[in-house]
């Protein structure tokens, strides 16, 4: 079975408060684009999991989301045959993009349909959220509005079509520093997230990309200048707007336009500020 983990980026990214518990309250507009890795899984009859990944930086044991994904159905279901896995990666690591989150999705979805437990779409996404915040969306795709820690889900009107050219810096920030350098009284402007919505539900691509917004953006590209020089690259090359991507250093252009997006991707190259630059579309579900 060969199954498509497909990157996420975020339209807006808001966050409300910290909870007692200390995770941070968020409003966030998800949706993923054709940037995908590759689960190909089969079935062993000597029981366990065994993980292969095509970058040796990347654990295959327990530590990797993709073995917690298996093991956590695999466990629940008392399943006695194993599992062989083989994930090759290309979205980028660490890239606000949640490659890692949607790898796991993936495999829930694998283990599901290959040890045929008759799971539904939002059986899997309960199951989901013990793994991470991102996973119960990466299961879903498409376009949602997410809030609580990311995982109360709301699915809205499919994005209008649109070019998106992404272009992560050789640079990488957890999402865990991010959010202990995020201070949630000195956040200036919000992203208007609910007129957002409106926007994806009246198609008015132009308006929505008006209220794009992230809060972690200045915060971080106070830290790395690189993401700034990259996102006003991509706008005098013809993006609508850029914007990073979740706590980054991911940026990401919205373009109307496929050609203008390939030429701003040929510039991007050669400029060298980013290590990956990808030119894709959305996904609509």
């Amino acid at each position: 079975m060969r199954l498509r983990a497909l990157a996420k980026i975020n339209l807006g990214l808001d966050i409300l408060g910290k909870r007692e518990d200390g995770y941070h309250e968020v409003r966030m507009i998800m949706q993923t684009i054709q940037m995908y890795d590759v689960l190909e899984m089969k079935k062993k009859k000597i029981p366990g999991i065994s993980l292969a990944v095509n970058y040796p930086f990347i654990p295959s044991d327990e530590r990797n989301l993709v073995y917690k994904a298996a093991k956590l159905l695999m466990d629940e279901f008392q399943v006695e045959e194993g599992v062989s896995i083989h994930l090759d990666k290309f979205i980028p690591v660490a890239a606000g993009m949640a490659g890692g989150s949607s790898d796991a999705a993936a495999a829930l979805v694998g283990i599901n349909r290959l040890f045929r437990l008759g799971l539904t779409e939002r059986d899997l996404m309960e199951r989901a959220v013990n793994i991470g915040a991102d996973v119960p969306y990466c299961v879903m795709r498409g376009t949602a509005l997410a809030e609580g820690i990311g995982e109360k889900l709301t699915r809205i009107a499919r994005m209008p079509q649109c070019y998106v050219l992404v272009g992560k810096p050789g640079i990488n920030v957890s999402t865990k520093a991010a959010y202990e350098s995020l201070k949630l009284d000195q956040i200036q402007t919000h992203p208007d997230i609910d007129g957002m919505v409106r926007d994806i539900e009246n198609s008015d691509l132009y308006s929505m990309v008006n209220k794009m917004g992230n809060v972690f953006e200045p915060g971080i590209i106070g830290k790395y200048p690189v993401i700034r020089e990259i996102k006003d690259l991509m706008e005098e090359h013809g993006a609508l707007k850029a914007m990073m991507s979740g706590s980054g250093p991911t940026v990401f252009g919205i373009f109307d336009d496929k050609k203008k997006m390939e030429e701003a991707a040929a510039v991007l190259r050669e400029s060298r500020l980013a290590k990956t630059v990808f030119g894709t579309e959305i996904f609509n579900k």
